[in-house]
C-alpha cells in the first residue's frame, strides 16, 4: 500500500505525517481522513486553489493534470512545476512526498 509523506507544515501538521492510503484516493481525501485539515473551499470540485500542494517525490506517478486543473493552478500562490490540486491528485502505486504551501489563495470560481 502506498504512503503519503506530508512534510511539516506549521499549522496543519507541525511534525509532518506519514500515512498509508489505498491507490485511487485523492491526496486531499487522504489528508482529511488522517486529521490533516487541508483547505478545500470549493468542496473538492476543482474550482479553487486552496488545496494546492507541491509533490516533492512521486510526481510522475500521478495522472497528468487536466486543462481545468492547470487553469486553476495558474492562480495558486507559490506555483511550482510539481504543483497539483490535492483534490484532483489520485494516489497511484508509488509513495508520495507532499508539501503543503504556507499560504493559499481562497479564490473560488463560481463558473466552472
Amino acid at each position: 500500500m502506498p504512503q503519503i509523506i506530508f512534510l511539516p507544515h506549521e499549522e496543519l501538521c507541525p511534525e509532518g505525517q506519514v500515512i498509508e492510503v489505498e491507490p485511487g484516493v485523492s491526496v486531499c481525501d487522504a489528508a482529511l481522513a488522517h486529521g490533516i485539515e487541508i483547505e478545500h473551499a470549493c468542496e473538492k470540485s476543482c474550482a479553487c486553489t486552496t488545496c494546492h500542494v507541491v509533490v516533492r517525490e512521486g510526481f510522475d506517478s500521478l495522472e497528468e493534470a487536466d486543462e481545468l486543473e492547470e487553469d486553476m493552478l495558474d492562480k495558486a500562490w507559490g506555483l511550482e512545476p510539481e504543483s497539483r490540486l490535492s483534490c484532483q491528485s489520485m494516489v497511484g502505486e508509488e509513495d508520495l512526498v507532499v508539501e503543503i504551501p504556507k499560504y493559499t489563495i481562497n479564490q473560488v470560481s463560481e463558473s466552472h
